[in-house]
């Protein structure tokens, strides 16, 4: 199943609600969220800067990982950034096809 490191950002709203409930309930939440759409979380962190909170999932698809994204940005308690994770044997997959391109001004 492939993997997504989802990156998550706090509105006011949305730190008003873990000061209230916690972290172990935003877990459990997060958790029943992405197996709605047949996902996993495989760790969440909590952080200090830019994110908020980083969570390694195991997702179907990137249409799944889509509509998570969508609900949680809809909802407005955060906002999210997924970025796709590819294992080493992804990457020698790629290394290994030919694309044909033509770099700019080339």
């Amino acid at each position: 199943m492939p993997k997504y490191l989802i990156q998550a950002s706090y509105s006011v709203e949305g730190i008003k609600g873990v000061l209230r409930d916690g972290g172990t309930a935003r877990c459990r939440v997060v958790e029943r969220m992405l197996e709605s759409v047949g996902g996993r979380v495989e760790q969440m962190y909590f952080a200090f800067g830019e994110n908020d909170v980083y969570i390694i999932a195991d997702m179907p698809s990137n249409a799944a990982s889509a509509a998570v994204g969508l609900a949680v940005t809809a909802a407005g308690g955060a906002r999210t950034k997924t970025v796709v994770l590819l294992t080493p044997d992804e990457i020698d997959e790629a290394a290994r096809q030919k694309v044909d391109y033509r770099a700019p001004g080339g």
